[in-house]
């Protein structure tokens, strides 16, 4: 078993931390503060490849596997978690595309989200957390399908060129009637609603979206018929860790900015860290983060290394999320009336941590999956020594098993 990084991860890895703090969080609070896309920084990350990390190289991405996402994810929201989703949300709109779309589709696609930005629209108002319950319907014509609906919370609408968009072919079918589309935002009846004004993670635009009797050709559908619940299951399945990441990193942030005040805060003749009822709290926080850094390591290198990962994902996710909120709140709490103030940045922290436990499958969602999982016996398949940790071979990458 080895948990050290390869000398690639650990490049990109320094490549995201030196972007986060020199790029993004000087300038963090103040694309809070005004709600604006970080248009500059987002050209930026993709100008020094650290955009489209996991898109296939032939399409003008990075070629590389989740456990790069899931690094470069938690550096850049250690700077913000709004601009790390600005900047890496291509790499959920690439997931569709990559395990389903035709050759033809990942050619053209990929490479638009490799010169821009693409958007995943998928929640409506009546149907988050249960995805069955979309109502958006894609009818067949001679000529293809229209579709008509209304997406919600749909980060980096506002900027997308195209959506990858979910919709019931069959209402009749339920889950198994949801199809995946292809649709330009320039199409006629597409309409991008103002972006919503947010609690949190505001630097990156969150809109709702209504198709109105949206034409689209036959080669706009994603797969077959039918295959968009199965889609959207893998998507998410190797989506979360990246979200986990971000929960990482802003709690690491959290702690971060809590024992440099703790250090130079004095009450009672000695510095706060040294009083127990403040050094206790930050030794959980320290104790808390790890744990739930080795969780989203642990989901990504299972995907990577080609295994079934939804139970590693859903304890990453729900941990990590779980744990962000925790942490930048006793962040708030170790600051006490300054952690209240937006002259210190540990009220932001909590503010973008608040989501992380709602999208991509909320903190009691991931609960369901792992009673689930319990409940038929696979909770204990991913424990078996053919599946744990593998050590890396001396060429310096590749999995090679215990």
């Amino acid at each position: 078993m080895d948990f050290d990084l390869s000398p690639d991860e650990l490049a990109i890895q320094s490549l995201a931390r030196d972007f986060a703090r020199q790029k993004i969080a000087p300038v963090a609070q103040e694309y809070d503060e005004r709600a604006e896309f970080p248009r500059a920084i987002v050209e930026a990350a993709r100008e020094i490849e650290l955009m489209n990390l996991a898109m296939p190289v032939e399409n003008g991405g990075g070629g590389l596997g989740t456990m790069a996402v899931v690094l470069v994810s938690e550096e850049l929201a250690w700077g913000c978690a709004g601009i790390a989703l600005a900047i890496l949300l291509n790499e959920l709109v690439a997931l569709p595309i990559v395990l389903g779309a035709s050759q033809e589709q990942k050619d053209r696609y990929l490479r638009r989200l490799a010169e821009g930005i693409g958007s995943y629209a998928l929640t409506e108002p009546d149907a988050g957390s249960d995805v069955a319950a979309i109502n958006s319907r894609a009818e067949r014509t001679p000529d293809g399908y229209r579709i008509s609906g209304h997406k919600i919370f749909i980060s980096n609408a506002p900027e997308a060129s195209f959506f990858v968009v979910f919709a019931k072919t069959d209402r009749q079918a339920g889950m198994w009637g949801i199809s995946a589309f292809f649709v330009d935002r320039d199409l006629p009846g597409v309409k991008v609603l103002p972006a919503l004004r947010k609690m949190g993670q505001r630097a990156d635009p969150t809109a709702e979206v209504v198709f109105s009797d949206v034409l689209v050709p036959p080669d706009a559908l994603i797969g077959a018929e039918g295959e968009g619940m199965k889609l959207a299951m893998r998507v998410f399945e190797r989506s979360r860790p990246m979200v986990a990441a971000f929960a990482v990193g802003v709690a690491q942030r959290a702690l971060d900015e809590a024992t440099a005040y703790a250090n130079r805060r004095e009450a009672f003749g000695h510095r706060i860290i040294d009083h127990e009822g403040v050094g206790f709290k930050l030794a959980d926080m320290s104790m808390r983060i790890e744990a739930a850094r080795l969780l989203t390591r642990k989901a990504a290198w299972r995907i990577d290394a080609g295994l079934p990962a939804a139970l590693d994902s859903a304890h990453a996710k729900a941990f990590a999320a779980d744990t962000a909120m925790w942490a930048t709140t006793e962040a708030v709490q170790v600051f006490g009336g300054y952690g209240y103030s937006r002259e210190f940045p540990v009220e932001k922290l909590m503010r973008d941590a608040k989501v992380l436990q709602i999208y991509e499958g909320t903190s009691e969602i991931q609960r369901m999956i792992i009673v689930h999982q319990l409940r038929e016996g696979r909770a204990l398949q991913s424990h078996s020594p053919s599946t744990r940790f593998a050590t890396r071979s001396a060429n310096g990458g590749a999995p090679s098993g215990t």
